[in-house]
């Protein structure tokens, strides 16, 4: 099955990408770190239920990578935005049996985090980058128990894109997820309604 783990604002730069979430979230996005496999770095906040925020963007300090990086970030441009969402499987080999459009698996660390990640070989996830990206955490606490809570929480993702249809049909008999929901637009998008302290906001 798959799991909502985790949904990405990626930006030209860690700063426009922490920039544009904050600006939603109305609170600061903690420390993360830096994966030197695909040479970008992060910043993380917790929204509770065993879910979080992720800006990420590419590491100008890092060495280039071999290959593609993955979330589709060399050739990402523009503005700031929520782009990605992260479905966590138990057992990958099981996952990628199932769904091998999520690309091969990728074993990867940082600090005490161990996990596996199915990354396309181009770095481009299907669905113009709406499929889900697949992990598997292998660390015993992985960061959407770990991370404190925000006092945030996620109320629904909106996957947007013309082929919706297709999209869920696929995905459907995999995911678990209540919260997220297809919608057939023109324009692919992501859209997380989300309940502040202050208020109800939206992260796109």
């Amino acid at each position: 099955m798959l799991f909502l783990d985790h949904v990405a604002v990626l930006g030209e730069s860690l700063e426009e990408a922490v920039a544009h979430a904050e600006a939603a979230l109305r609170c600061p996005m903690l420390p993360g770190g830096a994966h030197p496999r695909y040479g970008t770095h992060n910043q993380l906040l917790g929204l509770g239920d065993g879910v979080y925020v992720e800006a990420i963007a590419v590491d100008p300090s890092a060495a280039a990578p071999e290959g593609a990086r993955w979330f589709g970030l060399d050739r990402f441009a523009g503005a700031a935005r929520l782009d990605k969402w992260i479905c966590r499987v138990p057992d990958m080999e099981a996952a990628l049996r199932a769904l091998p459009m999520a690309g091969a698996p990728v074993a990867l660390s940082r600090g005490t985090l161990r996990w596996v990640m199915a990354v396309p070989e181009d770095g481009m996830l299907p669905f113009d980058g709406l499929f889900p990206a697949l992990i598997e955490w292998q660390s015993p606490v992985p960061p959407g128990i770990s991370l404190p809570e925000s006092g945030t929480t996620l109320e629904r993702l909106t996957v947007a894109h013309p082929e919706a249809g297709a999209l869920e049909d696929l995905l459907g008999p995999h995911l678990d997820a209540p919260k997220v929901r297809f919608v057939t637009e023109p324009r692919p998008a992501l859209r997380a309604e989300l309940l502040t302290p202050t208020g109800p906001r939206l992260l796109q």
